[in-house]
């Protein structure tokens, strides 16, 4: 019997446990902590276990002998989870916590970036308030302004005015803002253009690339608002020609991958390079080390191959002998949180319409829910990731949107412009996956 222990409880996770209960290699899959969705969901059973509870996870991987650990939030691995598991001989989907620094430590981040020439923004790091107050009164434009550390998607000020950014500035250094993230700040030149997700499966050496999405990460149409976690992602992206896709591959992610292996520290998971099309070309923006979360929800429907063997040759090193491949359809990820979302909790609401949801083509993919005598709830934050399937985008979309129609909870908040934004004529161009470059 093959059992996985997938770690995590929001919509990335949910989505992990639909995509490996489809393999016909897996028997048994663990989630801890879980949420509704994987509480209902076939093969699934919760564990109490939290996602930061290294040891708990430890014990729970050698009692259930666990043949493959997929971990999905970036905490855990930065705290060296991945490590732990391999420490007692399970394959883990995951990179180390050496690897993991790259999205645990923007300021490390863009010292790795700099010293292979990856391209990126030009930016300085402070710990103390007045010397980058001073930076930001030389700078010629206002740049973005990033705590350093992990702060759950939320920790990236994109500033419109001097004010903006020297109060963005205080709120980290001085006042405290997002706590241990916060005491180290990036002040990065803020790049124009458009933002795409290339994400990618690696074994430490052979690396494929998944379908390019494009996440929506601020929390009212049109970009504007504070940044979420993300509200909704759609692939493919009509950026990601084949062209883009191999520049990207040769820069930027052969070269990370190359440094990481020829330090001892082969990077084994996803890695994620969150980029910036510019005028000059593709630009880093962040590395993470996870699958991204709603991107997640966007990209696995479409894989054609068996998640588990991808990613046990990802664990094991042998990437290089699966064949991976992608349907040539397209995905649309709309996020509906709760009331007051990214800023305050909502208090426990039961959802209704998701059986409706499913008759009008969707999937639903849980992540702030949970059972309340036997009820789903949505219970704050990021609550459903409402995600369809289509020949085409607009075809995606729009099934995606009937399904959110058919939700209620009180409260509930989507945006309405995911995959509905009119594009340039200069990027209306065959559309390209990408996916089968290594």
């Amino acid at each position: 019997m093959t059992t996985v222990l997938v770690v995590g409880g929001g919509g990335r996770e949910h989505t992990l446990c639909w995509s490996l209960g489809k393999s016909s290699r897996v028997d048994r899959i663990l989630v801890a902590p879980g949420n509704a969705g994987t509480a209902l969901a076939e093969r699934c059973e919760n564990l109490e276990v939290g996602a930061g509870d290294l040891a708990g996870l430890v014990d729970a991987a050698r009692r259930e002998s666990v043949d493959l650990v997929a971990v999905g939030p970036e905490a855990p691995l930065a705290a060296g989870l991945a490590d732990a598991m391999e420490a007692i001989g399970v394959p883990t989907f995951g990179p180390s916590a050496d690897c993991a620094r790259l999205e645990a430590s923007k300021a490390y981040c863009k010292t790795f970036l700099n010293e292979l020439s990856v391209p990126t923004a030009a930016s300085a790091t402070f710990r103390e308030p007045e010397p980058a107050l001073a930076y930001l009164d030389q700078l010629p434009s206002v740049p973005v302004i990033k705590a350093s550390g992990l702060a759950a998607g939320k920790g990236v000020v994109v500033a419109e005015t001097p004010a903006e950014a020297a109060a963005a500035i205080r709120a980290m250094l001085v006042d405290g803002r997002f706590g241990e993230a916060g005491r180290e700040v990036v002040v990065e030149e803020r790049l124009r253009g458009t933002e795409i997700s290339v994400l990618a499966f690696s074994d430490g050496n052979d690396f494929v690339v998944m379908p390019a999405a494009q996440d929506h990460k601020r929390i009212f149409d049109g970009d504007r608002g504070p940044n979420t976690g993300g509200m909704g992602a759609f692939v493919p992206s009509p950026f990601a020609t084949g062209g883009l896709i191999g520049e990207v591959s040769n820069r930027i992610i052969r070269p990370t991958l190359d440094a990481l292996a020829a330090a001892g520290t082969p990077y084994r998971g996803v890695i994620y390079f969150g980029l910036m099309l510019t005028e000059e070309g593709p630009r880093v923006l962040e590395i993470n080390c996870r699958l991204g979360d709603p991107e997640t929800q966007a990209v696995l429907p479409l894989l054609e191959s068996d998640l588990f063997e991808v990613m046990l040759g990802c664990a094991t090193g042998s990437l290089g002998g699966v064949q991976v491949e992608w349907s040539g359809s397209a995905c649309t990820t709309v996020v509906m949180s709760s009331a007051g979302y990214p800023t305050v909790s909502a208090k426990p609401a039961p959802i209704s319409g998701l059986k409706e949801a499913v008759i009008e083509g969707c999937l639903v993919f849980h992540a702030g829910t949970s059972l309340v005598d036997g009820v789903i709830h949505a219970t704050g934050g990021r609550v459903l990731g409402v995600t369809a399937l289509g020949n085409t985008l607009p075809e995606a979309t729009e099934r995606a949107y009937a399904g959110v129609e058919a939700i209620t909870f009180e409260g509930s908040h989507h945006r309405l412009d995911i995959g509905r934004r009119p594009l340039p004529e200069s990027v209306r161009v065959p559309l390209s996956h990408g996916g089968s470059i290594r």
